[in-house]
Protein backbone atom coordinates (compact mmCIF):
# COMPACT_ATOMS: atom_id res chain seq x y z
CA UNK A 1 0.00 0.00 0.00
CA UNK A 2 1.29 3.49 -0.61
CA UNK A 3 1.63 6.13 2.06
CA UNK A 4 -1.07 8.30 0.48
CA UNK A 5 -3.46 5.33 0.17
CA UNK A 6 -7.05 5.72 1.99
CA UNK A 7 -8.86 2.10 2.05
CA UNK A 8 -11.89 0.68 3.62
CA UNK A 9 -12.39 -2.80 4.52
CA UNK A 10 -15.87 -4.80 5.69
CA UNK A 11 -15.16 -7.84 7.53
CA UNK A 12 -18.42 -7.81 9.10
CA UNK A 13 -21.68 -5.53 7.56
CA UNK A 14 -24.29 -6.96 9.91
CA UNK A 15 -26.49 -6.08 12.82
CA UNK A 16 -27.86 -7.90 15.88
CA UNK A 17 -26.28 -11.04 15.43
CA UNK A 18 -24.04 -13.12 13.08
CA UNK A 19 -25.96 -15.23 10.58
CA UNK A 20 -24.93 -18.19 7.89
CA UNK A 21 -26.38 -19.82 5.10
CA UNK A 22 -26.45 -19.91 1.52
CA UNK A 23 -29.57 -17.17 1.45
CA UNK A 24 -26.82 -14.53 3.38
CA UNK A 25 -23.39 -15.66 0.78
CA UNK A 26 -22.88 -12.90 -0.89
CA UNK A 27 -23.14 -9.97 1.41
CA UNK A 28 -22.21 -11.76 4.45
CA UNK A 29 -23.22 -12.34 7.94
CA UNK A 30 -20.61 -11.05 10.15
CA UNK A 31 -21.26 -8.28 12.42
CA UNK A 32 -19.78 -5.25 12.61
CA UNK A 33 -16.25 -4.59 11.50
CA UNK A 34 -14.74 -2.32 9.41
CA UNK A 35 -10.94 -1.50 8.97
CA UNK A 36 -9.74 1.76 7.56
CA UNK A 37 -5.84 1.47 6.30
CA UNK A 38 -4.38 5.20 6.08
CA UNK A 39 -1.34 4.53 4.45
CA UNK A 40 0.57 2.05 6.69
CA UNK A 41 -1.58 2.65 10.04
CA UNK A 42 -4.75 0.31 10.60
CA UNK A 43 -7.63 1.35 11.98
CA UNK A 44 -10.05 -0.96 13.26
CA UNK A 45 -13.82 0.19 13.86
CA UNK A 46 -16.08 -2.68 16.19
CA UNK A 47 -15.08 -5.68 17.60
CA UNK A 48 -18.24 -7.57 15.81
CA UNK A 49 -17.56 -11.65 14.90
CA UNK A 50 -15.63 -9.64 11.51
CA UNK A 51 -12.58 -8.83 13.70
CA UNK A 52 -11.93 -12.42 14.10
CA UNK A 53 -10.99 -12.48 10.27
CA UNK A 54 -9.66 -9.07 9.96
CA UNK A 55 -7.35 -10.14 13.17
CA UNK A 56 -5.70 -13.21 11.35
CA UNK A 57 -4.98 -11.27 7.92
CA UNK A 58 -3.72 -8.68 9.93
CA UNK A 59 -1.06 -11.44 11.80
CA UNK A 60 -0.41 -13.06 8.35
CA UNK A 61 0.48 -9.21 7.14
CA UNK A 62 2.70 -8.75 10.13
CA UNK A 63 0.85 -5.85 11.52
CA UNK A 64 2.10 -4.69 14.94
CA UNK A 65 0.42 -1.60 15.49
CA UNK A 66 -3.05 -1.21 15.69
CA UNK A 67 -5.80 0.88 16.73
CA UNK A 68 -9.13 -0.16 18.25
CA UNK A 69 -12.52 2.06 18.41
CA UNK A 70 -16.10 0.87 19.48
CA UNK A 71 -18.81 3.12 18.69
CA UNK A 72 -20.51 1.22 21.41
CA UNK A 73 -20.95 -2.24 23.57
CA UNK A 74 -23.96 -3.81 22.42
CA UNK A 75 -23.20 -7.49 22.08
CA UNK A 76 -22.95 -7.80 17.98
CA UNK A 77 -19.88 -4.40 18.10
CA UNK A 78 -18.21 -6.51 20.74
CA UNK A 79 -18.56 -10.57 20.16
CA UNK A 80 -15.84 -10.70 17.86
CA UNK A 81 -13.32 -9.17 20.47
CA UNK A 82 -12.00 -12.71 22.19
CA UNK A 83 -11.25 -14.11 19.43
CA UNK A 84 -9.20 -11.32 17.46
CA UNK A 85 -5.82 -13.34 17.82
CA UNK A 86 -3.95 -10.14 18.40
CA UNK A 87 -4.38 -9.64 21.33
CA UNK A 88 -3.03 -13.08 22.59
CA UNK A 89 0.60 -12.24 20.51
CA UNK A 90 3.38 -10.02 22.63
CA UNK A 91 4.61 -8.28 19.41
CA UNK A 92 1.54 -6.33 19.11
CA UNK A 93 0.52 -2.69 20.21
CA UNK A 94 -2.92 -2.34 20.52
CA UNK A 95 -5.09 0.62 21.44
CA UNK A 96 -8.41 0.07 22.13
CA UNK A 97 -10.57 3.53 22.42
CA UNK A 98 -14.36 4.19 23.54
CA UNK A 99 -16.79 7.31 24.87
CA UNK A 100 -19.87 6.11 24.63
CA UNK A 101 -19.64 5.19 28.31
CA UNK A 102 -19.01 8.18 29.81
CA UNK A 103 -18.78 8.83 33.38
CA UNK A 104 -20.59 5.46 33.93
CA UNK A 105 -17.26 2.52 32.47
CA UNK A 106 -13.87 2.81 31.82
CA UNK A 107 -12.82 1.21 28.33
CA UNK A 108 -10.82 -0.91 30.33
CA UNK A 109 -13.69 -2.00 32.36
CA UNK A 110 -15.77 -2.53 29.50
CA UNK A 111 -13.59 -4.89 28.30
CA UNK A 112 -12.07 -6.20 31.67
CA UNK A 113 -16.03 -7.16 32.08
CA UNK A 114 -16.74 -8.78 28.97
CA UNK A 115 -13.55 -10.68 28.83
CA UNK A 116 -13.86 -12.86 32.27
CA UNK A 117 -16.11 -15.69 33.51
CA UNK A 118 -18.72 -16.37 33.24
CA UNK A 119 -18.99 -14.97 29.73
CA UNK A 120 -15.92 -16.17 28.71
CA UNK A 121 -13.41 -18.77 30.29
CA UNK A 122 -10.61 -16.32 31.33
CA UNK A 123 -9.70 -13.30 31.91
CA UNK A 124 -7.70 -10.20 29.75
CA UNK A 125 -4.62 -11.22 32.12
CA UNK A 126 -4.07 -13.95 29.58
CA UNK A 127 -3.28 -11.14 27.24
CA UNK A 128 -0.18 -10.67 25.71
CA UNK A 129 -0.65 -7.76 23.63
CA UNK A 130 0.19 -4.47 24.96
CA UNK A 131 -2.79 -3.07 25.61
CA UNK A 132 -3.58 0.41 25.73
CA UNK A 133 -7.01 1.91 26.98
CA UNK A 134 -8.00 4.95 25.75
CA UNK A 135 -11.04 6.94 26.94
CA UNK A 136 -12.63 10.03 25.08
CA UNK A 137 -15.54 12.73 25.34
CA UNK A 138 -17.88 12.83 22.54
CA UNK A 139 -16.88 16.39 20.89
CA UNK A 140 -13.84 15.34 20.96
CA UNK A 141 -10.72 15.36 18.29
CA UNK A 142 -9.33 12.28 18.25
CA UNK A 143 -5.18 12.26 16.81
CA UNK A 144 -4.53 8.05 16.65
CA UNK A 145 -1.48 8.22 14.67
CA UNK A 146 0.34 11.08 12.69
CA UNK A 147 -1.86 12.43 9.86
CA UNK A 148 -4.99 11.00 11.03
CA UNK A 149 -7.81 13.01 12.20
CA UNK A 150 -11.24 11.80 13.83
CA UNK A 151 -14.02 13.61 15.18
CA UNK A 152 -16.30 12.03 17.64
CA UNK A 153 -20.33 12.39 17.77
CA UNK A 154 -22.81 11.20 19.74
CA UNK A 155 -25.68 9.05 18.30
CA UNK A 156 -29.07 8.65 18.80
CA UNK A 157 -29.02 5.03 20.14
CA UNK A 158 -30.31 3.26 23.71
CA UNK A 159 -26.83 3.23 25.93
CA UNK A 160 -25.39 5.95 24.17
CA UNK A 161 -22.99 5.15 20.43
CA UNK A 162 -20.71 7.71 19.21
CA UNK A 163 -20.01 8.92 15.44
CA UNK A 164 -17.07 9.09 13.81
CA UNK A 165 -15.37 11.16 11.04
CA UNK A 166 -11.76 10.19 10.02
CA UNK A 167 -9.80 13.00 7.84
CA UNK A 168 -6.99 11.48 6.22
CA UNK A 169 -4.72 12.84 3.42
CA UNK A 170 -7.83 15.66 2.39
CA UNK A 171 -10.42 12.70 2.27
CA UNK A 172 -13.01 11.59 4.60
CA UNK A 173 -14.75 8.44 5.98
CA UNK A 174 -18.18 8.84 8.26
CA UNK A 175 -19.59 6.20 10.16
CA UNK A 176 -22.67 6.28 10.98
CA UNK A 177 -24.00 3.78 13.10
CA UNK A 178 -26.10 2.68 15.30
CA UNK A 179 -28.43 5.81 15.00
CA UNK A 180 -32.31 6.12 14.80
CA UNK A 181 -33.73 9.09 13.37
CA UNK A 182 -36.88 10.84 14.05
CA UNK A 183 -39.66 10.91 10.92
CA UNK A 184 -39.29 13.96 8.90
CA UNK A 185 -36.35 15.53 10.98
CA UNK A 186 -32.64 15.81 9.27
CA UNK A 187 -30.55 15.04 12.46
CA UNK A 188 -27.88 17.89 12.58
CA UNK A 189 -25.46 15.76 13.91
CA UNK A 190 -25.76 13.14 11.12
CA UNK A 191 -25.52 16.32 8.57
CA UNK A 192 -21.92 17.40 10.45
CA UNK A 193 -20.85 14.02 10.20
CA UNK A 194 -21.80 13.34 6.78
CA UNK A 195 -20.90 16.59 5.09
CA UNK A 196 -18.89 16.10 1.84
CA UNK A 197 -17.93 13.23 2.90
CA UNK A 198 -15.62 10.79 0.30
CA UNK A 199 -17.87 7.94 1.59
CA UNK A 200 -20.79 7.59 4.53
CA UNK A 201 -20.90 4.07 6.23
CA UNK A 202 -24.42 4.72 7.76
CA UNK A 203 -27.64 2.41 9.54
CA UNK A 204 -29.71 0.65 7.02
CA UNK A 205 -31.34 -2.00 8.84
CA UNK A 206 -34.62 -0.90 8.21
CA UNK A 207 -37.31 0.13 5.45
CA UNK A 208 -39.41 3.65 6.30
CA UNK A 209 -42.06 0.93 6.24
CA UNK A 210 -40.68 -0.74 9.21
CA UNK A 211 -39.94 2.09 11.72
CA UNK A 212 -43.29 2.48 13.04
CA UNK A 213 -42.86 -1.20 13.85
CA UNK A 214 -39.16 -0.95 15.47
CA UNK A 215 -39.16 2.44 17.11
CA UNK A 216 -37.08 2.62 19.55
CA UNK A 217 -34.88 -0.12 18.85
CA UNK A 218 -32.48 2.59 17.99
CA UNK A 219 -31.44 2.41 13.86
CA UNK A 220 -32.49 3.88 10.62
CA UNK A 221 -33.08 3.04 6.85
CA UNK A 222 -31.45 3.42 3.73
CA UNK A 223 -34.10 5.78 2.57
CA UNK A 224 -33.68 8.48 5.39
CA UNK A 225 -29.89 8.02 5.31
CA UNK A 226 -30.05 8.34 1.27
CA UNK A 227 -31.75 11.76 1.59
CA UNK A 228 -28.60 13.18 4.55
CA UNK A 229 -26.11 12.19 1.97
CA UNK A 230 -27.67 14.36 -0.80
CA UNK A 231 -28.42 16.99 1.59
CA UNK A 232 -24.43 16.50 3.19
CA UNK A 233 -23.28 16.19 -0.24
CA UNK A 234 -21.99 12.91 0.31
CA UNK A 235 -20.01 11.64 -2.71
CA UNK A 236 -20.88 7.69 -2.20
CA UNK A 237 -23.29 5.68 0.66
CA UNK A 238 -22.88 2.61 2.13
CA UNK A 239 -25.63 1.09 3.12
CA UNK A 240 -24.55 -1.05 6.60
CA UNK A 241 -25.84 -3.18 9.87
CA UNK A 242 -28.03 -5.31 7.33
CA UNK A 243 -31.03 -6.87 9.62
CA UNK A 244 -29.84 -10.55 10.46
CA UNK A 245 -33.32 -11.53 8.06
CA UNK A 246 -32.38 -9.53 5.55
CA UNK A 247 -31.46 -12.50 2.60
CA UNK A 248 -29.49 -11.53 -0.07
CA UNK A 249 -32.30 -11.24 -2.92
CA UNK A 250 -33.44 -8.49 -0.24
CA UNK A 251 -30.37 -6.92 -0.36
CA UNK A 252 -29.88 -6.74 -3.84
CA UNK A 253 -33.44 -5.35 -4.01
CA UNK A 254 -32.97 -2.56 -1.31
CA UNK A 255 -29.32 -2.05 -2.84
CA UNK A 256 -31.00 -1.19 -6.17
CA UNK A 257 -33.66 0.93 -5.35
CA UNK A 258 -31.06 3.29 -2.94
CA UNK A 259 -28.71 3.61 -6.33
CA UNK A 260 -32.06 4.74 -8.43
CA UNK A 261 -32.30 6.90 -5.36
CA UNK A 262 -28.64 7.80 -5.36
CA UNK A 263 -25.89 6.48 -7.93
CA UNK A 264 -23.34 6.68 -5.17
CA UNK A 265 -24.87 4.03 -3.02
CA UNK A 266 -23.88 0.70 -2.59
CA UNK A 267 -25.19 -2.21 -0.19
CA UNK A 268 -21.35 -3.08 2.11
CA UNK A 269 -20.37 -6.86 2.11
CA UNK A 270 -18.48 -8.58 3.93
CA UNK A 271 -14.40 -8.39 2.64
CA UNK A 272 -15.51 -6.09 0.26
CA UNK A 273 -12.80 -3.14 -0.35
CA UNK A 274 -12.91 0.46 -1.08
CA UNK A 275 -10.57 2.53 -2.46
CA UNK A 276 -11.39 6.26 -0.90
Amino acid sequence: MSNDQFQVKFWGVRGSIPVSGPEFAHYGGNTTCIELRCGGHRLIFDAGSGLREAGLAMLNEGVTQVDLFFSHCHYDHIIGLPFFKAIYYPSINLNIWSGHLDGKMSTKDMVDQFISPPWFPVKTDICQATMNFRDFHAGDMLSPREGVRIKTYKLNHPGGAIGYRIEWGGRIVALVFDVEHIPGTYDPVSLELMKDADLAIYDCTYNEDEMQRFKGFGHSTWQHGIELAKMAGTKRFALFHHAPSRTDEQLGQMEKNAQAAFPGAFAARDNQVVDI
